[in-house]
C-alpha cells in the first residue's frame, strides 16, 4: 500500500510541478501579481497534490475493483432491462459527482447571466451519460459495430448542430468533454470490462473499451435537444 501511495504521489507531483513552474515564471517576468495571490496558488497547489493522491489511490483500491465487480454480477441477474437500468444508474450519479462538470455547469450558469442554469445542465449532461452508458452495454449485449454506433451518433449531432444556437454547440461539446473525468472514466471502464468479461467468448479490448466515447456523445445530443427547445 505503501508504494502504491508513494508511486501515486510522484505521478501526482510530476504532472503539477510544471504547471507551478511555469506560472512562478511567468508571475516574476510579465505578471507581476501580489504576493498573497502566489502563496495562496502555491497553497492551492499544495492541496491539489494531496487530494489528487487520495482521490487516486482511492479509486486504485475501491472503485475500480467495485465497477468491475458490479459489471460481473449484473450479467448474472440475466434482465437485461436490469442491467441497462443499473448502468444508467451508475453513470447518473457519477457524472452528477464529477468535479469538472460542476466547475463548467458553474461558469455556463455565470456567462449566460443565469440564463442557463447551472444545476439544470449537470442534470442534462449526467442524463445523457447514464443513457449512453446503457447504450454502449446493449451494443456488447448484441454485438453491434462500434463504428455504426459513432456514424449514427455524430450524423445526429451535425444535423442538430444547423438548428441550434451558436453557443448550444459550444455547450454541448464542452459538457461532453468535462464528464470524460476522474470519477465516470474509472466507473465506465470497470464497468463495461466486468460485464464483458461475464458475457464470454469476446475480447475485453475490443468489447470492453468504447464506452467511454459512446457515453460521451450522450451530453452533446442533450444539450443540443436543449438547445432546439430555447431556439
Amino acid at each position: 500500500m505503501y508504494d502504491d501511495i508513494k508511486k501515486t504521489f510522484w505521478d501526482i507531483s510530476k504532472a503539477v510541478l510544471p504547471v507551478v513552474a511555469i506560472v512562478l515564471v511567468l508571475q516574476f517576468t510579465v505578471l507581476g501579481m501580489p504576493a498573497f495571490l502566489v502563496w495562496r496558488f502555491l497553497m492551492g497547489a499544495l492541496l491539489v497534490t494531496a487530494g489528487l493522491v487520495l482521490f487516486l489511490f482511492g479509486v486504485k483500491v475501491a472503485i475500480l475493483p467495485m465497477g468491475e465487480a458490479i459489471g460481473n454480477v449484473l450479467p448474472q441477474i440475466g434482465k437485461l432491462g436490469v442491467i441497462l437500468f443499473w448502468a444508467f444508474l451508475l453513470g447518473f450519479t457519477a457524472t452528477l459527482a464529477e468535479p469538472p462538470v460542476r466547475v463548467l455547469a458553474g461558469y455556463i450558469e455565470y456567462a449566460s447571466e443565469g440564463e442557463i442554469g447551472g444545476n439544470f445542465l449537470i442534470i442534462i449532461t449526467a442524463l445523457g451519460i447514464g443513457l449512453f452508458i446503457s447504450l454502449a452495454i446493449l451494443r456488447i449485449v448484441l454485438q453491434i459495430p462500434l463504428h455504426y454506433i459513432f456514424l449514427g451518433g455524430y450524423v445526429i449531432i451535425l444535423v442538430l448542430s444547423y438548428f441550434i444556437p451558436s453557443e448550444f454547440v459550444a455547450i454541448s461539446f464542452d459538457a461532453s468533454g468535462v464528464t470524460t473525468g476522474p470519477v465516470t472514466v474509472p466507473v465506465i471502464l470497470s464497468l463495461g470490462l466486468g460485464i464483458t468479461a461475464v458475457l464470454g467468448g469476446k475480447s475485453r479490448v475490443g468489447e470492453g473499451f468504447g464506452l467511454v466515447g459512446i457515453a460521451s456523445l450522450g451530453p452533446i445530443m442533450l444539450v443540443m435537444l436543449l438547445g432546439v427547445m430555447a431556439g
